[in-house]
């Protein structure tokens, strides 16, 4: 019996042949090839025996084939931004913005399977003071969905509840402390609150990150919180932080953004913007 080249099984199962390096074919003893993996979507990457996809921006991840391969996943939300205040003659001190949601595991899709990839923006920076910081956007892949970190707050006092909370505005002339935002349980954590004081500046609460929670505004001195601390994931081979809250400031100004990665003022420090940055997924697995 006639043996079909593997070109030919080729064109006649997939509409889109997958790189020599994407599949694993071996014959049997008949010579007849088995049926390979494929997948596309993303920026691809290669980690020894992994293949990596990254998504920054919204796309499609498509596999087929693929039973029982299991799909390693990160998946983080939009930062939430900061909040801004006023400084003296004023006395309003923001609190930073929540990191994204966070969760990481193992998923097993579909045989041959389509699948949404949404990233979720970071929450755009305030254009006046004094405002609320505005919460990040979700992000979801392979059915797993995180919710965008939670503005910092201003004149509200309390952060914007989200994957990670925004944190607290702190005051001079009122008795009432703020508190910081909620952060929803496995994906982060909450905002730092602000003390009360009818006499001192109180400073603001920095935002949430995923490993732990914003720092409290202080009294007296009104000195601002840091943020939360980013989680570490190693899918990429490297240990990175991700999700971290942005840090309060204790003066005038504007609270910093969540970040969805560790970058410059985001990863629990006071920084110079209040726009946060967007979630990022990342997807690995080993190819049969």
């Amino acid at each position: 019996m006639p043996v079909k080249k593997l070109s030919a099984l080729v064109a006649s199962s997939y509409t889109t042949k997958p790189s020599a390096r994407d599949r694993a074919t071996t014959f049997n003893t008949l010579g007849k090839a088995n049926r390979f993996m494929y997948a596309d979507g993303g920026t691809k990457s290669y980690l020894n025996n992994y293949i990596l996809h990254t998504f920054n921006s919204n796309s499609t991840f498509s596999m087929g084939n693929c039973t029982g391969t299991g799909v390693e996943y990160l998946v983080v939300g939009g930062g939430g931004s900061g909040g801004g205040g006023l400084g003296s003659p004023f006395t309003q001190w923001p609190g930073g913005g929540g990191g994204g949601g966070m969760l990481e595991g193992t998923a097993y899709i579909n045989p041959v399977s389509s699948n949404s990839i949404v990233i979720g923006a970071g929450g755009t920076g305030i254009s006046s003071l004094p405002n609320q910081g505005n919460n990040g956007g979700s992000s979801s892949a392979l059915g797993i969905s995180v919710t965008g970190g939670g503005g910092g707050a201003s004149t509200s006092r309390n952060g914007n509840s989200g994957g990670s909370g925004g944190g607290a505005s702190g005051r001079q002339d009122q008795g009432a402390g703020g508190s910081g935002g909620s952060g929803i349980a496995g994906q982060g954590n909450n905002g730092g609150n602000a003390p009360g004081s009818n006499d001192n500046i109180t400073g603001g609460g920095g935002g949430g990150g995923a490993a732990g929670g914003g720092a409290n505004g202080n009294d007296p001195g009104g000195g601002g919180g840091s943020g939360g601390s980013g989680r570490i994931s190693s899918i990429t081979g490297s240990s990175v932080y991700y999700s971290p809250g942005g840090g309060a400031v204790n003066s005038g100004g504007v609270g910093t953004g969540g970040g969805s990665a560790v970058g410059a003022g985001s990863n629990g420090n006071r920084g110079t913007t209040s726009t946060a940055q967007n979630g990022i997924v990342i997807l690995r697995y080993l190819p049969k």
